[in-house]
């Protein structure tokens, strides 16, 4: 089977047609997906009327899944898989979080934008994003592109920012919103964690930034000075002509790279409408500073 791709932006991003998830795709069919990934970075699947199982079943079939989830409060869990990320509104009785819940609050985060798993000490491959219930208006996802931003970088930049390393955590993310409220076990596993600044993705030979709002510092920078250097890049790197904004339907199935990309959730009326949207999350091959970097 041949995927038919249309391209959703200028940049990155295609919607996927001819493919219905509630059949595993085999290797032939996921190795078709793989290059649409290299090649756009962000792919639409739409209609994909699925269960959690198959949804599982899809991520698993492209790759090894994470194990753990970055969240507080791991023993509230609505879904039944671990690996099973839920971003949503909805409590354990299927009622809207309350407006202070500890929940909702550490979920705002997810409006700065960030790259998933950029906490951990191997992060995020690809993102999966099922779309089950919908507000009728806001809770958009933007998403950036990070190969396109290195690309637009005079190559004096480039060059300054080529061997640099930061350090990630939830714990810097959160605290931009105020959000402090930790448990020690929390605090130990959030503790920050070394990233490269640039990527090179060795199927599409193209490097990337690697940007996210979980950076707090810069391995050799004065702490202020680098938070400056990250947010003069986050402003030029989500410039309007290197985003795209998908406007969600029920039952779809948004995909990215979350080595080539990030991302970002809109506001919307979570006090009045449920939004459940439920995450599957594939792990990468290695920590980046591990990773082969192009000569």
């Amino acid at each position: 089977m041949t995927l038919h791709l249309t391209p959703l932006h200028p940049l990155f991003v295609a919607e996927v047609r001819g493919i219905d998830l509630r059949t595993t795709p085999g290797p032939e069919l996921c190795e078709e997906i793989h290059k649409a990934m290299d090649r756009y970075a962000v792919l639409v699947f739409r209609d994909q009327q699925i269960e959690d199982d198959q949804q599982m079943a899809f991520g698993e079939a492209l790759g090894p899944l994470e194990q753990t989830r970055g969240v507080v409060d791991v023993h509230k869990q609505r879904l039944k898989h671990r690996q099973m990320a839920d971003i949503s509104n909805i409590d354990l009785d299927g009622k809207l979080l309350a407006a202070d819940d500890r929940r909702r609050m550490f979920n705002l985060g997810n409006q700065l934008w960030h790259s998933d798993s950029s906490f951990k000490a191997t992060p995020a491959k690809y993102s999966m994003l099922h779309a089950r219930v919908i507000p009728p208006e806001g809770g958009e996802t933007e998403y950036a592109d990070m190969r396109a931003a290195w690309d637009a970088l005079p190559a004096k930049m480039q060059d300054k920012l080529r061997d640099l390393v930061t350090d990630h955590s939830l714990i810097f993310s959160r605290g931009k919103l105020g959000f402090t409220d930790y448990t020690e076990q929390e605090l130990r596993d959030f503790a920050p964690v070394p990233q490269r600044l640039v990527r090179w993705h060795p199927r599409s030979q193209r490097h990337s930034l690697y940007l996210s709002s979980h950076i707090g510092r810069i391995h050799g920078w004065p702490v202020p000075e680098a938070l400056a250097l990250i947010r003069q890049l986050e402003e030029f790197a989500t410039q309007r002509h290197f985003v795209y904004t998908h406007r969600w339907r029920q039952w779809d199935i948004v995909m990215w790279d979350n080595r080539s990309t990030m991302h970002r959730a809109r506001p919307y009326e979570d006090h009045t409408y449920p939004r459940d949207m439920r995450r599957v999350t594939l792990t990468d091959v290695a920590p980046t500073l591990e990773q082969q970097m192009a000569a």
